[in-house]
């Protein structure tokens, strides 16, 4: 896996990078069998694209992480459950929130929270529940 592998990998991911959406949704039908979840960002489907183009060239990871990442690309994943320390991600209109998960309650751009459907509520102008829309239970 010399130089030229490395050549063929940055030419492969110089062409996923210039996509456009009707581009990353052809390309995700053919590296999944299937379409992506509707709410995925081109640029998001872009990091996945290339994630497992690295995978399929470099090496694969473990049966049983490929079988999580499989349900997670196809939307059947069990919510996950947030514990302190853990750190949520949402991308809502082209822009990605992170909160971290602490004691009591969450923080997001430095702000204590003590709801998550109130950060929802910030983030999107409408009633939400907090935990639908991140992910979690």
């Amino acid at each position: 896996m010399g130089a030229k592998h490395r050549f063929d990998l940055n030419q492969a991911f110089e062409v996923i990078e210039r996509l456009d959406r009707g581009g990353c949704l052809d390309l995700w039908r053919d590296a999944f069998g299937r379409p992506p979840p509707k709410y995925l960002s081109p640029q998001f489907m872009k990091r996945v694209l290339i994630w497992d183009l690295q995978n399929k060239e470099l090496g694969a990871l473990s049966a049983g992480t490929e079988r999580r990442l499989r349900q997670v690309a196809s939307g059947k994943t069990p919510p996950a459950k947030a514990r302190p320390g853990s750190r949520l991600v949402r991308e809502w209109n082209g822009r990605t929130y992170q909160v971290e998960v602490v004691d009591g309650g969450y923080v997001m751009d430095g702000n204590s929270w003590r709801s998550l459907s109130t950060i929802a509520r910030y983030i999107t102008g409408a009633r939400w529940s907090g935990p639908r829309f991140f992910g979690v239970q």
